[in-house]
């Protein structure tokens, strides 16, 4: 059983900065790909950044620069830093891993973190 659990989120001025942590349990390894995603209110959730062990971690291109994703494996806890946030960034953080057995692949989601980000 996989388990995850957003923290962090919240009412942040335009410019400011948050910090979202994921607590992690269950069977998720090193080896496990995780990823933070964000859905805006109204459209699709979207990937922000993955991380896969061994591999450059991947952003999307609307907060590379801004955004920063790292993991904890110590603490099992994944880690999204927010920068230089704006409006736009407003919506639903979710923690996200995933998981492959026998060949089928199993996505985890956790309950999301609200952030809001006034102008």
């Amino acid at each position: 059983q996989v388990q995850l659990m957003e923290s962090g989120g919240g009412l942040v001025q335009n410019g400011g900065s948050l910090r979202l942590s994921c607590a992690y349990s269950g069977n998720i390894f090193d080896s496990t790909v995780m990823a933070w995603y964000f859905q805006a209110p109204g459209k699709q959730r979207e990937v922000v950044a993955r991380i896969a062990p061994g591999r450059a971690t991947d952003y999307a291109d609307s907060v590379k620069g801004r955004f920063t994703a790292s993991r904890d494996n110590a603490k099992s806890t994944l880690y999204l830093q927010m920068g230089s946030l704006k409006p736009e960034d407003t919506g639903v953080y979710y923690c996200h891993a995933e998981l492959t057995s026998s060949g089928t692949l199993m996505e985890y989601w956790g309950e999301g973190a609200m952030v809001t980000v006034s102008s």
